[in-house]
């Protein structure tokens, strides 16, 4: 029933065959790496079995993703404890966040140099934007409190660059970060600057908030037109100005739409947990939301 339902997971039953494929060995290697890196009085494998299997472990963790379902519910569906819901999200998670992002069959970007790679190989636009994450209020006292508050929403929030293609297909997010830091900060910290300056020539749209990154890259990085007159401006140059501001614009909306179709998973669009897994849940769902935009074309593709 969930697998064949898209509605409870966001992925066809496809894509969820494909995740237990690939995913189920290497959850099973590193389960027994982690039974036998501790010292034991038994062997490894004696004792009580799972009762939470591999694949339920699985369809617990996109559940909890795409509806932001509490651990307790979970246990309730599963009929296990909490804290075995608890363990299973937090063992398939991570592994979920190291897929990367398809860009084909098979094929998967993991880092942004790998993006930009691509997106030089193929000849392609890239566009960027930063996108805020309400997350709890740090407990009182604790020395950072204050840098999760995001001074564009007034609100605790993490932030996370997506960087999508031209038709607004995902290709990478990346870490969260706290809310304080500005959109062009984060790009530089993430080696944006660099990739681009040294890499391959790659058009990147961005917003404002990127403004100052095109002079350090070349022109790579394209931001909406700077106005040049605060006053008393003429005629003919707002129009100008609101002709060139519409027309990045309405190239870089796709960037808005990728951001959209990740909020749709309720996870991310306000986070109760621990924000030290923001990351992971980011990297997860955008991985997840990647391999099914691919999935949905392959049929059009076929015909």
């Amino acid at each position: 029933m969930i697998i064949s339902n898209r509605r409870i997971t966001g992925l066809s039953a496809d894509v969820i065959a494909e995740l237990i494929a690939d995913l189920g060995p290497l959850w099973h290697e590193r389960h027994q790496a982690r039974l036998a890196s501790r010292p034991r009085k038994r062997a490894v494998g004696a004792g009580a079995k799972h009762r939470l299997v591999f694949v339920d472990r699985l369809l617990a963790t996109l559940v909890h993703l795409r509806h932001g379902v509490t651990h307790d519910v979970l246990a309730c569906w599963f009929d296990v404890d909490r804290s075995t819901i608890t363990r299973a999200i937090g063992e398939v998670r991570p592994l979920l966040a190291e897929r990367g992002c398809t860009i084909s069959p098979g094929v998967r970007l993991r880092t942004l140099a790998e993006v930009i790679d691509h997106l030089g190989a193929s000849g392609q636009t890239g566009i960027i934007d930063g996108t805020e994450i309400r997350v709890r209020r740090p407990a009182a006292g604790r020395k950072d409190r204050d840098t999760f508050i995001s001074g564009k929403n007034k609100q605790n929030a993490v932030k996370t660059m997506v960087l999508t293609d031209q038709k607004g297909r995902v290709l990478f997010s990346s870490p969260a970060r706290p809310g304080s830091c500005a959109d062009i900060t984060h790009a530089r910290q993430l080696g944006l600057v660099r990739l681009l300056a040294d890499g391959p020539a790659v058009e990147i749209l961005a917003d404002a908030g990127y403004q100052g990154l095109g002079a350090q890259t070349g022109g790579r990085v394209v931001t909406p037109p700077h106005r040049k007159f605060k006053k008393n401006a003429p005629d003919w140059y707002e129009e100008m100005h609101e002709r060139q501001r519409k027309a990045h614009s309405s190239r870089r909306i796709r960037v808005e739409h990728g951001i959209a179709h990740l909020k749709n998973w309720r996870s991310l669009t306000r986070h109760l947990g621990r924000r030290e897994h923001m990351s992971d849940m980011v990297q997860a769902v955008a991985g997840l939301l990647s391999h099914q935009q691919i999935a949905d074309l392959m049929p059009a593709r076929q015909a």
